[in-house]
């Protein structure tokens, strides 16, 4: 269509080309098809690279006018990345640097509500919560609401009904996704994390509480892994603005 209609020339489809479905650079292979397959640009793993090899890959999707988003980012990787793309946005505690240059899309039918059991927990409730307005969703937060003081989380049953999809995150023994669980209409999804004493072993213990919750229809991802929660979140609020779209079809 670009073609066409003269907004592209030939070499410029024929540059085009040469890198899809995926860009090898030597050190990683971008995929620049993601989009098309997932309705998201691929994600940046910011631990165990440099500084320069996130730039490279950042150069080559930007080239290509996509959206970035890096994850458990350094603050001093990402000051690296800021001299050189100064209108990105660094996320202090969540660890995520975001780069737009085209306007993301509203796909998400209703909010995405991002809970925490406690403070020590809102670095990755945060990350949940940019990785889902990123992949274009409202977002709402309610943080330190945990079983200690369940009253807390009690206090927020209007928010917890009117939302969509509800993230859960927590340490310790993991006992606020079943509650939550047990409130709700929803899908909820779990996210342990390594906050806790010696016998939380670093997570598993949440981990383990949150696989054997008796509330029905709550799932569970990795610990401390709140990006994976918002993407799964996003694809089943995603999946329901297909529907909406399918209906009016029909109507």
């Amino acid at each position: 269509m670009r073609f066409r209609s003269g907004e592209f020339t030939l070499q410029d489809v024929l540059d085009k080309l040469k890198t899809m479905p995926f860009e090898d650079i030597g050190f990683a292979c971008i995929d620049h098809h993601r989009t098309l397959r997932r309705g998201t640009s691929e994600v940046i793993y910011g631990e165990g690279k440099t500084a320069a090899q996130i730039l490279a890959i950042v150069r080559r999707m930007a080239e290509h006018g996509e959206n970035v988003l890096i994850t458990r980012l350094s603050r001093e990787k990402a000051d690296q990345i800021l001299s050189e793309y100064p209108n990105a946005t660094y996320h202090e505690r969540s660890r995520v640097l975001t780069l737009e240059h085209k306007p993301i899309e509203a796909t998400g039918k209703g909010t995405i509500l991002v809970v925490c059991a406690g403070t020590s927990d809102i670095p990755v409730a945060e990350e949940a919560a940019v990785t889902a307005r990123f992949l274009g969703n409202p977002v709402d937060t309610i943080y330190d609401v945990g079983v200690a003081g369940l009253h807390r989380v009690l206090a927020h049953r209007e928010k917890l009904e009117q939302a969509s999809v509800i993230i859960v995150v927590a340490g310790m023994e993991g006992a606020l996704p079943s509650v939550i669980g047990g409130l709700v209409a929803k899908p909820v999804i779990a996210v342990p994390t390594s906050i806790g004493y010696g016998a939380s072993f670093g997570g598993i213990a949440a981990l383990l509480g949150m696989l054997n919750s008796c509330a029905s229809g709550v799932v569970v991802v990795n610990i401390d892994n709140g990006f994976g929660a918002a993407y799964a979140a996003s694809l089943i609020n995603r999946v329901a603005v297909s529907e909406d779209k399918k209906a009016e079809v029909r109507s």
